[in-house]
């Protein structure tokens, strides 16, 4: 096999790692809310880190055997290969506007990292570290607190911290970067806080990947990591390592209009997941039974014991119904000097089978005026 053809089966192999990577991280944030950042307890979200261990091991050897212009491309798939394999693992299926949302971030990506031109090997001087960092510190920082801020909105929560992760992700790749060119003239002390910040970088970005699947669904927060990471990484290579891009003014203009079509691909699969966030329904409200009226709506948020009709408790109705409901004749050719001595017993034979109706003045029966017998009355016989 030659190095080209190596380099391109390492680098695919390298984004299905990242893809199921994601695919758990985002099974344990479904399963395991309360723990947004770093689910330490969970074996699974311990394999979700192997898998992107995986990955980012896979990807530096594919670099090592392949030019920069393929393997970077390539490794935008990762979203590409995460919508077969949600529906294929866990049965997450995609709809047709997230795969359109997913091959637009996926094209765009790969067009913009494919212009992005090598430069010669340098480094960064210690200022330029420490300015990175405080930037990059301030920018993490910003977008975790607009994520708070926005915890209503778990989608747009999801975006945020998604950001917040791929920046930190792109420059732990800067610093890595750096240390692998100072280490090319021979290992260094001076480099032990750039390798700090690579560390703290990398857990940053991972906790931050974590927290941002939560209540977000895999397809947006993975496409805006996905995106978010390289374009940073080769921002400040454009700025800092005198990185161009390739054809001059064309292909500027040309990576550009990828970055315009990466980030169409972005706000689609953000708009979808909102669209499907506000199409799912409410749960009802739970229905008690309290054994004499029926079925009576209580409000989610209350005690059933504690539901009140117009101030009346529930549990009240049978006693206030013995008090306050009279029987009513069951029809009008009922013997009308029968019913003020009559008992219950009586009552029921005159009336038959069928047990008496009850009216009274309470709230949701109909009141009808028992008549009133006047025994002085006489009677006129025709």
């Amino acid at each position: 096999m030659s190095a080209l053809a190596l380099s391109v089966l390492l680098s695919l192999v390298s984004a299905v790692a990242y893809a199921g990577g994601a695919i758990v991280q985002e099974q344990v944030a479904v399963s395991h809310p309360d723990e947004q950042y770093a689910p330490l307890r969970r074996p699974s979200w311990w394999a979700a880190v192997a898998l992107n261990g995986l990955g980012g091991l896979l990807h530096v050897v594919a670099l090592a055997y392949g030019p920069l212009s393929l393997v970077q491309p390539l490794g935008a798939l990762t979203i590409v290969f995460a919508l077969p394999m949600a529906a294929l693992f866990v049965g997450r299926r995609a709809g047709a506007t997230a795969w359109r949302g997913a091959i637009m971030a996926t094209v765009g990506l790969a067009g913009l990292l494919s212009l992005v031109g090598a430069s010669d090997a340098q480094s960064l001087s210690t200022a330029q570290r420490v300015f990175a960092g405080l930037v990059t510190a301030a920018a993490v920082v910003a977008l975790m607190i607009a994520g708070r801020a926005a915890h209503r909105h778990p989608v747009v929560r999801s975006v945020l911290l998604a950001t917040a992760s791929g920046i930190a992700f792109g420059m732990s790749s800067v610093f890595t970067k750096t240390v692998a060119v100072d280490w090319s003239g021979g290992v260094s002390g001076a480099d032990v806080p750039s390798l700090a910040a690579i560390g703290v970088l990398a857990t940053a970005g991972l906790m931050l990947s974590q927290a941002s699947y939560r209540g977000a669904g895999l397809a947006a927060p993975l496409a805006t990591l996905t995106v978010v990471n390289p374009v940073v990484a080769a921002a400040v290579g454009i700025t800092m390592f005198g990185e161009t891009f390739r054809y001059g003014t064309t292909g500027t203009a040309l990576a550009l209009s990828c970055g315009v079509v990466a980030a169409g691909g972005l706000i689609l699969l953000t708009t979808e997941r909102l669209q499907r966030t506000h199409a799912e329904p409410e749960p009802a409200a739970p229905v008690v039974l309290d054994g004499r009226d029926g079925f009576v709506p209580a409000p989610a948020e209350e005690p059933a014991a504690a539901v009140v009709r117009e101030g009346v408790l529930v549990d009240e109705v049978a006693a206030l119904r013995e008090e306050m409901f009279v029987p009513a004749p069951a029809s009008p050719t009922a013997p009308e000097a029968a019913l003020p001595d009559a008992t219950s017993d009586e009552l029921l034979e005159k009336l038959g089978d069928e047990p008496p109706a009850y009216y009274g003045p309470f709230y949701g029966a109909a009141y009808i005026p028992v008549p009133v017998l006047d025994r002085h009355r006489s009677r006129v016989k025709s």
